[in-house]
């Protein structure tokens, strides 16, 4: 007999036959996407947790050049995020020439970029760090100012291997219209041919639900259109990628788009929830300022090591949002250990008292935690039945929550 129909038979003699249905399809659902992700994730080695590192595009634009890049890989060691665990330094569009040479390949723009990709890429591995690169599945990037790597994957692999790019962002614009599982999956076959060392992260905009199919393609998958640095943006992004929250794990992550934490555009608070909950989501973090010049505020967000370890828990189980009522939420996950993240989320303008019931975070009702505090750095032991806090308004809190024994 089935695994599930083992467990719905047993269910009916112990709950009866209406519970036993509503039983049976929520596991059957949750074996289901359990089993879709063990035959079609994409195992090449990367992503077991959620990448971490940095994107050029959210401060920069355009603007960019060998010497930020170089920079940047400098003060990513230097502040000490590095050591957290922020490993690629990515660049984003705008890196290449207007038009490819007389081979068809792509080419560093000399006015920005005149030592080459190869020269860049040997430094910022010297520091330990990673390099990343930005490619579109169209005509040309989104930018429009370089091509794009549509028909021209293999090649496109090809050059970035010999250069030692280690991460593939690869765009949606200038598609001709054409499928994107067509387009995604010829860059995904060109790169488990021949840049099998490369982290490939999609970024489809989720337009087409690319976390019902990507998991067999890449490592991570844009479930949203472009993060903006405002608060409105960032709540949506977050509510956006909830819905897919069963269809990530380890080895392929839901992205809600790249950190705006440290760019002006929203409180301390704010950024401290967003930091937050793209951590409890499993979300890529990958920052978005200008760490060269970061405020002690925004290092001190980026650099919570407590809260970056549930990013990266080796379970890979995405958090979601459990409790939501005028604004006043619940967002919680399991931990391994048996234990919960949880973060209490006042979306409203006010403080408010947010109540975290066990039986909407997955705990037994009899259960005895200690809660940590994971920007307080504090502890509350003995904590039964519920954790209850008041909340500022645009604030979290965030907690650990463990089972005593």
């Amino acid at each position: 007999m089935a695994r599930v129909e083992m467990l719905v038979l047993l269910l009916s003699l112990l709950w009866g036959s209406s519970v036993m249905i509503e039983a049976r399809l929520m596991m059957e659902s949750n074996f289901t996407i359990e089993m879709r992700r063990r035959r079609y994730t994409l195992e090449n080695g990367h992503g077991r947790t959620p990448q971490m590192g940095w994107n050029s595009w959210n401060h920069f634009g355009c603007n960019i050049n060998e010497q930020l890049i170089r920079q940047t890989a400098d003060a990513m060691v230097n502040t000490g995020l590095a050591s957290l665990g922020y490993k690629y330094i990515n660049i984003d569009d705008c890196w290449g020439e207007s038009s490819r040479d007389y081979q068809g390949n792509l080419v560093p723009k000399k006015s920005t970029f005149p030592s080459g990709m190869k020269a860049l890429a040997d430094y910022v591995h010297a520091k330990g760090l990673k390099l990343g690169i930005y490619s579109d599945a169209g005509s040309m990037t989104c930018s429009n100012t370089m091509p794009g790597s549509l028909y021209h994957e293999e090649q496109d692999v090809k050059t970035f291997t010999s250069w030692g790019i280690d991460y593939l962002k690869y765009d949606n614009c200038n598609n001709g219209g054409i499928e994107p599982k067509q387009r995604y999956q010829r860059m995904s076959n060109a790169l488990q041919t021949y840049g099998k060392s490369i982290f490939f992260s999609l970024c489809e905009w989720g337009q087409d639900n690319p976390a019902t199919w990507a998991a067999s393609m890449g490592n991570s998958w844009r479930t949203t259109g472009d993060i903006q640095d405002n608060w409105n943006s960032m709540t949506s992004r977050a509510d956006e990628n909830d819905r897919w929250a069963s269809y990530a794990g380890p080895g392929g992550w839901n992205d809600p788009d790249m950190l705006e934490v440290g760019n002006g555009g929203m409180s301390t608070e704010e950024y401290r929830s967003h930091f937050s909950i793209w951590s409890l989501v499993k979300a890529p973090l990958l920052i978005g300022c200008d760490v060269r010049s970061m405020s002690q505020d925004t290092k001190d967000i980026l650099g919570n090591s407590e809260v970056i370890a549930v990013n990266q828990d080796s379970l890979g189980v995405q958090g979601k949002k459990v409790q939501s009522y005028n604004g006043l939420e619940v967002w919680a996950g399991p931990l391994s250990g048996g234990r919960v993240a949880v973060v209490l989320w006042n979306r409203a303008s006010y403080q408010a008292t947010i109540t975290a019931n066990w039986a909407s975070i997955g705990l037994k009702s009899s259960a005895v935690v200690d809660a940590r505090d994971l920007w307080a750095h504090s502890t509350m032991y003995g904590v039964q039945g519920q954790l209850s806090v008041s909340v500022g308004g645009h604030a979290c809190k965030m907690y650990v929550l463990t089972p005593k024994s």
